[in-house]
């Protein structure tokens, strides 16, 4: 079939995927941005000297850049290389793809970009990477010739949920109607880890355990594939998930594939599996503990003129309290725990990819690689989509015929609403007050989350420039 693309306004990421598209069209007066990438970080060190509070930081990793905006004023040497170079690897990708797609050379639009050669429309069409300047009507007209439909009748068409829906449910009757015994089940697990349950938009560790350990008994599943799109979160959580994935491949082949960004805590869950698969753009790597606690001693007592006093059983009773700075020896101790940590992340990489723990610490430290690069390094054992990843565990499970059923199974409606409705309203109302400053609120509860626990993840930074209405972020 033939593909053609159509926009008022082409982002860098919304033109990467159209690229491929047999012809590809722009509104005459639209926008068009070939631009190239960038990083950029917040950093909330001065708001807090002003505020009276103090980060107090413990981690470990050279390139474990998630407590940076708290502590520091702009991007340490080492997150200033390891950005660079990640950035750098994903440019490369994205210029190499529409090189292919477009048949321009990669040092051409290496060129444009950057002395911002496309400006208008007519700047796109002149330099050949789009293939016409029309309205939307016209590309309709086009349209109807190419399918033998008069210009007065309608055009038939189907959007992108009826499309994708259709063959998956012809393909599911006819492998129902094959072998519905032998199954690969898809496991989803999209957002930061924590404990419990999770919710829409996190991972819960035992609401994961439970399903791998489900899939683990079920005799029909034959092989799972782990979907992992995550930037990690608590390590305690990871680890519980880590190990149900390590037991499930004793069992079964448990293959990884890997989305835009499966880093930190998101890798720990991974390092387990018979096989993993990243994209070439998948944020992945980042093997590094961190845990923060907040001295809020200045606030209290210089901004609200508040004091604290109080008693105790044992020396350590009040660790944690943010109302006054860590003792020498309170801060020794919970840097032992997130070496520790440190360690058994380490240790658990080394068992799963086959390598010595000190190659691991080499290429670990919280430094975050590439898909690409992930590849030479040996933290992921191929490139490819889902597909390719489900494809794979058919092959280890031996099975010619076999059915993909996805996991987590979708509750009813009526239990969706109970159970949603009132968070969701709550995040709208706040949103629609916020407006764009909801951003920072969300940045203060994920803060809240995480001080006293050890954490691992990735850092936040926005990648601008890569064509998205709301910028990508990695946490």
């Amino acid at each position: 079939k033939f593909i053609v693309a159509y926009a008022e306004a082409y982002t860098q990421s919304f033109y990467y995927v159209a690229s491929v598209a047999d012809k590809v069209y722009i509104n005459p007066n639209g926008y068009f941005d070939l631009s190239g990438f960038s990083s950029e970080t917040t950093f909330l060190k001065g708001a807090l000297d002003k505020l009276g509070i103090e980060a107090q930081i413990i981690k470990v990793g050279t390139f474990k850049s998630a407590v940076e905006p708290l502590i520091l004023t702009k991007m340490s040497d080492a997150n200033r290389l390891q950005v660079t170079s990640y950035l750098n690897s994903l440019y490369d990708h994205f210029l190499t793809g529409i090189s292919k797609n477009r048949s321009i050379n990669k040092d051409s639009l290496f060129n444009y970009a950057n002395r911002l050669a496309i400006r208008d429309p007519k700047d796109a069409l002149k330099y050949k990477l789009v293939d016409g300047v029309k309205y939307k009507d016209e590309v309709i007209n086009d349209l109807k010739k190419r399918t033998d439909v008069a210009l007065k009748d309608d055009l038939s068409s189907v959007d992108l949920g009826e499309y994708t829906h259709a063959p998956a449910a012809k393909e599911e009757e006819k492998e129902e109607s094959g072998s519905s015994r032998n199954r690969i089940a898809m496991v989803y697990a999209s957002g930061e880890i924590s404990g419990g349950d999770g919710s829409e938009e996190s991972i819960g560790s035992e609401k994961l355990s439970k399903t791998l350990r489900k899939l683990r008994l079920d005799d029909k599943v034959k092989a799972v594939v782990l979907r992992i799109n995550s930037p990690g979160g608590s390590s305690l959580a990871s680890d519980v998930i880590w190990r149900e994935v390590a037991i499930t491949k004793k069992v079964k082949p448990v293959i990884v594939s890997m989305g835009d960004v499966a880093a930190s805590g998101g890798y720990y869950i991974a390092c387990a599996a018979d096989s993993i698969f990243a994209q070439p753009n998948t944020i992945t790597g980042s093997i590094g503990i961190f845990a923060i606690l907040p001295n809020m001693q200045k606030f209290f007592n210089d901004k609200l003129g508040v004091t604290f006093d109080g008693v105790k059983t044992a020396e350590y009773a009040d660790l944690g309290d943010i109302s006054r700075p860590l003792t020498p020896a309170e801060r020794g101790i919970l840097q032992n725990m997130v070496n520790h940590g440190y360690d058994v992340f380490t240790k658990v990489v080394a068992d799963g990819r086959h390598k010595s723990q000190k190659y691991i610490d080499s290429i670990g430290q919280g430094r975050v690689w590439t898909g690409t690069q992930a590849l030479k390094i040996g933290l992921v054992d191929r490139l490819g989509n889902i597909n390719d990843a489900v494809k794979s565990a058919a092959k280890m499970a031996k099975l010619k015929n076999y059915k993909v059923v996805t996991y987590p199974e979708q509750e009813s409606a009526f239990k969706q609403l109970g159970a949603g409705f009132s968070a969701k309203v709550k995040t709208s109302m706040i949103k629609s007050e916020l407006g764009d400053n909801y951003i920072y609120y969300d940045q203060i509860n994920k803060l809240k989350s995480i001080m006293r626990v050890p954490q691992a993840r990735l850092s936040r930074a926005k990648l601008s420039r890569m064509g998205s209405a709301t910028p990508r972020r990695l946490t």
